[in-house]
């Protein structure tokens, strides 16, 4: 009798693990949005683009040099941040919030992201994504920071946060962090001229 029952046990068990593992292999997530019979094509399209995301994602700093060569009437301020930086995710907002009042005007917020290249995905997109981050962001991957730190600028030490405010007429560096958004409002009035 227990031979019997150990027997429907295992069929039960090979049954319930087949069943796991054949549903295992269907498509569980859909990656499409689901957009309501009440929402037109373009505003659910317009709503996607404008979501939290990378742009980009450096393995050379060669290759996003050219985010400090720009001479055009646009400011440029630029942040060097890592998801592991406390005092860097502090500042974050003065940032978001800069890109926000600002986008009516010549200015580009660019938040690049020290964060190593086997977090992109699971820390730092998540962080994007959770913190509804707006600002255009890349992710620097280039190890040779002797080399690319002294390109960026040669009195930055490489420590983090640290923030490159220039147009084609000014240049400014600003090693940490700002300790309100009215500090950093105030440099980037400046270049505004208002």
């Amino acid at each position: 009798m227990n031979v019997l029952k150990y027997k429907l046990l295992s069929i039960l068990l090979l049954t319930v693990l087949l069943l796991t593992i054949q549903s295992c292999g269907e498509k569980q997530v859909s990656t499409t949005p689901r957009i309501n019979q009440s929402d037109s094509f373009n505003k659910s399209k317009i709503d996607i683009e404008k979501a939290p995301k990378l742009s980009a994602v450096y393995d050379s700093y060669d290759d996003l040099a050219y985010l400090f060569n720009h001479r055009n009437d646009t400011t440029y301020v630029i942040n060097f941040w890592a998801t592991w930086c406390s005092p860097c995710i502090a500042e974050l907002p003065y940032f978001e919030d800069l890109n926000r009042r600002y986008n009516d005007k010549l200015l580009k917020v660019v938040l690049i992201s020290l964060d190593s290249k086997k977090h992109i995905d699971s820390k730092l997109r998540p962080f994007i994504q959770k913190e509804k981050l707006m600002s255009h962001i890349v992710s620097l991957n280039d190890p040779d920071f002797n080399t690319w730190i002294d390109k960026v600028d040669p009195e930055w030490d490489g420590a983090i946060p640290v923030t490159i405010i220039y147009n084609k007429e000014e240049y400014e560096i600003i090693k940490g962090e700002f300790d309100n958004y009215e500090e950093l409002n105030t440099i980037v009035k400046s270049y505004l001229k208002i």
